[in-house]
């Protein structure tokens, strides 16, 4: 029998325990980049739905808000558990509809285990202070209270992961969530909701809709994005989505984590071990067929050693494996669609016109249907960094530079718009310090001998400038999903007044 991969996701869904009346007989055509091939038709939620989805957030969140966060923790567990079981399912279906390479997707998977391992601990150590207070008989302090309703706004180059950071942390936060996923993934989404509501009924103590997804477009975003009542909007996508959705959030006084785009560098320097260094540009640039808001996307190397890495860097982009990720055991995988393949090759056009020198970043036609967009991964030499290069393009393309002066390279590497994520290779701790340094590197995540992607969990995600400013996942991102309220507590009987004021009657 021919394959199938749109049975193929059929039986995924079934086997993750999606109910089939999900993905059937509506509008939304969902298409896999591995083929083209269409896998399901979604039914879509218009604004009104999205306002009904919220109102019942608000109601869980008035229930779930009194729950002890140790409690809420073991939902958070339970998940855990429920992932485990579904791992290789779920990291399948991440491949179907994502493209990405089994290793990927069971990767993706296994982060979102992690980060509910990582919430699991954190709601037993939601913090606050006890501080030092200037009146006698008086104590003062800082609690952290749940938000309110959490907006969850993904896209699909990591259709479930993402989701995990803002759900784990929310849900041990005591807050509700409303998630509208990439209309490219919303069959992972789908199946993510399936996998919870199973811990939830194992549980048996979280009210109803706890979590909720929406499946839609641009109007069900905005609805989502201008409802008061959701108290915290995590979006994550490009720049300009981010424009559009940070003002809407502010104009109505609700708080946003904004995790953009990413044009992130490497530096390798003298010192460098090359051989580490070719690896992890490697990965960092072609892992994902450049669809990672963290890939790297310009590479800077010190003129004594280009013509030592250069070529063996175009070597490896010559004969890096490009395949359909489900049936071969190709390395890089397909674009998720037309649009960010003519992306691409403009960006290669404009590089050319800059005075660029171009390696590969041809179409590998022979490799799919005529629907699905196999590239091989573009390297390209600049004689500075023009044209194209201050952009990112969401694709698998490097731009290559030379450099002599260490300062020099530090004020190219901050001089575009993202600061999200960079690397520097080198052995001499000089410069691996000053590029950690305050006059270093600017981005939110800066690295020493690894590439520019790969980020875990334990440490809060996320970048500064055009990148929005956020912070998921680990460390003290929690904050984000909840209030913090300064208490003063009287138990003398004097009323002194802070800073010395007098004020009888």
């Amino acid at each position: 029998m021919t394959y199938s991969i749109a049975q193929d996701c059929s039986d995924v869904l079934a086997r993750l325990g999606v109910d089939p009346a999900l993905y059937t007989g509506g509008t939304l055509e969902s298409f896999s980049p591995v083929t083209g091939e269409r896998t399901a038709q979604l039914p879509q939620q218009d604004a009104a739905a999205v306002t009904d989805a919220i109102t019942r957030a608000s109601d869980a969140f008035r229930a779930w808000r009194d729950v002890p966060a140790p409690r809420r923790g073991e939902l958070v567990r339970l998940l855990g558990e429920e992932l485990r079981a579904a791992k290789a399912d779920l990291g399948k279906l991440v491949s179907i509809e994502a493209g990405k390479s089994p290793s990927e997707g069971a990767g993706e998977v296994q982060e979102m285990i992690d980060i509910c391992d990582f919430a699991v601990g954190l709601s037993r150590q939601l913090y606050g202070l006890t501080i030092a207070t200037e009146r006698p008989g008086h104590r003062m302090m800082e609690q952290w209270h749940p938000l309110g309703v959490v907006g969850v706004i993904s896209a699909f180059n990591f259709p479930v992961a993402v989701w995990s950071w803002n759900t784990a942390l929310a849900l041990v936060c005591g807050n509700p969530v409303v998630w509208k996923p990439s209309e490219k993934t919303p069959l992972t989404a789908l199946a993510s909701q399936a996998i919870l509501d199973r811990a939830i009924k194992r549980f048996g103590e979280a009210p109803a809709n706890l979590s909720q997804v929406i499946i839609g477009g641009r109007e069900t975003g905005e609805a989502l994005v201008d409802d008061p009542r959701v108290a915290l909007v995590s979006a994550t996508g490009s720049t300009r989505m981010g424009q559009q959705v940070g003002p809407k959030v502010a104009a109505r006084f609700g708080r946003s984590i904004l995790e953009l785009g990413g044009n992130n560098a490497g530096i390798v320097c003298p010192s460098a071990d090359l051989d580490m260094a070719l690896r992890a540009i490697a990965f960092g640039a072609m892992g994902t067929a450049g669809q990672r808001c963290t890939t790297m996307r310009r590479l800077f190397v010190h003129d004594s050693v280009y013509d030592q890495l250069v070529p063996r860097l175009i070597k490896a982009y010559g004969s890096v494996s490009v395949g359909n990720p489900l049936t071969t055991q190709a390395l890089v995988g397909p674009l998720v669609d037309r649009m960010a393949y003519d992306a691409m090759q403009a960006a290669i056009e404009a590089a050319k016109a800059a005075g660029g020198t171009v390696h590969g970043g041809a179409r590998v036609a022979d490799v799919a249907p005529e629907a699905a967009y196999y590239v091989k991964p573009a390297l390209i030499e600049m004689p500075s960094q023009t044209g194209p290069v201050a952009e990112e393009t969401f694709a698998p393309i490097l731009y290559v530079m030379r450099f002599t002066d260490f300062a020099e390279v530090i004020e190219q590497h901050n001089a575009v718009g993202a600061g999200l994520s960079s690397s520097i290779f080198t052995l001499d701790l000089r410069e691996a310090e000053m590029f950690l340094s305050a006059a270093g590197s600017d981005c939110g995540i800066a690295n020493v001998n690894i590439g520019t992607s790969g980020a875990e969990i334990g440490g809060a995600f996320g970048g500064e400038k055009e990148t929005g400013g956020g912070r998921e996942s680990g460390s003290d991102a929690w904050k984000g999903y909840m209030r913090r309220a300064t208490n003063t507590i009287n138990y003398s009987r004097a009323l002194p007044l802070a800073q010395g004021v007098v004020f009888d009657i």
